[in-house]
């Protein structure tokens, strides 16, 4: 007897995590063979340290800023945690930070990798199109004591890009700070720290093509020696992360940022037209479908939907055993059987959110993937209303 074929997978979860580019790879391993410690001296230190040093320049290209303010981390959410913090870049002669305004919809990192006292913490809602309330901003900016905003550059869920730089005219106008998460902006859209007003951002490689376990935090507008590191030990990374870093990864993180820069005009256009695609084959099997977000500006790359009377869980289950790849959400919660905080800070309903599914595409995705995904999704929509329509009878 023949052996049979193994099935073709069809990844469509980047923005839980990219497949790592070839670049990157090569990069990786190419760097693990730099024995030396990047803060030794010798020789072999400084060829480690040339490594680190030239990916902090293509870290600092990429946001427009002076390579000084990158600091390299293990990930977003470490730069994140190291972020949210009351003395984040707030100088002796400066008034401390007071409140946290948090937007509903962020990613599990900022609602919960603060270090505020929930007392001083506040929950900035969503329109129904899922951008932060810019009216309730002015108002709560207003309000006595200096305030930090989290805002995202763009939702990991729904891909809505949020409005970084009107947000932070209003904070700025206030005296405050603006933190922004953006792991998802990076590779997919063009954006500097100064056109998004941020004070600070975070970034991950493995969101763009390079290795898990690289990220930075990329301070524009503060001083990342005050206030007190997450991470106390050596004097690495300018006093304001301690730790050797972490060379091969740092190498991987910046071959797939020139990978992403040298694509970008290229690539925003295929993957809206690979989205698009995807959103035709959906509406074509569920024309009840309803997509999250369309009303908004969104990432070219992201594509969340729900089909009225579908659970997440059994049609991702349906779409894996076809071979296709896709997610409920945020990789860091959809582990759980709860419905997305993001929607529901969107005013959706509680049935509907539970059926969410979240379509990401990326480099490597063709329009063969697209094919597949309809194949394997039309295909589970029928057996499940099938399914539901004899359960009726």
């Amino acid at each position: 007897m023949a052996a049979a074929r193994p099935m073709t997978r069809t990844y469509l979860d980047y923005n839980a995590t990219a497949p790592i580019r070839r670049e990157a790879r090569a990069a990786v391993i190419a760097a693990m063979e730099a024995t030396g410690n990047p803060s030794s001296v010798h020789a072999e230190g400084r060829a480690a340290r040339r490594i680190v040093e030239d990916v902090r320049g293509g870290v600092a290209s990429l946001c427009g800023v002076a390579a000084r303010c990158v600091t390299f981390a293990s990930g977003a959410t470490e730069a994140v945690n190291a972020a949210l913090n009351p003395r984040f870049g707030v100088g002796p002669k400066e008034s401390p930070i007071e409140r946290l305004i948090v937007a509903a919809g962020e990613h599990p990192c900022a609602l919960h990798g603060h270090r505020f006292p929930l007392s001083t913490v506040e929950m900035a809602p969503l329109c129904p199109d899922g951008r932060i309330d810019l009216d309730w901003l002015a108002d709560a900016c207003g309000r006595p004591g200096r305030a930090l905003l989290a805002l995202q550059g763009a939702n990991n869920e729904t891909g809505v890009v949020q409005p970084v730089s009107e947000a932070a005219a209003i904070v700025h106008a206030a005296g405050g700070l603006l933190f922004c998460d953006a792991v998802q902006l990076a590779g997919r859209v063009s954006f500097s720290a100064a056109a998004l007003g941020a004070d600070a951002l975070a970034l991950s490689a493995h969101k763009i093509g390079g290795p898990k376990g690289a990220g930075a935090l990329v301070a524009a507008n503060v001083d990342l020696s005050l206030g007190e590191p997450l991470i106390r030990g050596g004097g690495q990374e300018r006093g304001a992360r301690a730790g050797t870093e972490s060379v091969a990864s740092i190498a991987g993180f910046g071959a797939a940022i020139r990978a992403c820069v040298a694509d970008m005009a290229e690539e925003a256009p295929r993957l809206l037209a690979l989205r698009e695609h995807l959103a035709d084959h959906v509406r074509g099997a569920a024309p009840d479908a309803v997509i999250f977000g369309e009303s908004a500006p969104r990432l070219p790359n992201t594509l969340c939907f729900a089909v009225p009377g579908i659970e997440a869980a059994t049609l991702m289950i349906a779409l894996d055993l076809a071979g296709v790849a896709v997610s409920s959400g945020s990789a860091c919660s959809s582990g759980k059987v709860t419905p997305s905080h993001v929607l529901a800070a969107m005013g959706v309903a509680p049935d509907l959110a539970r059926g969410a599914i979240r379509v990401s595409v990326g480099w490597a995705s063709t329009d063969r993937d697209a094919e597949h995904f309809a194949e394997a999704f039309s295909g589970a929509i029928r057996r499940m209303r099938a399914g539901r329509a004899a359960g009726a009878v």
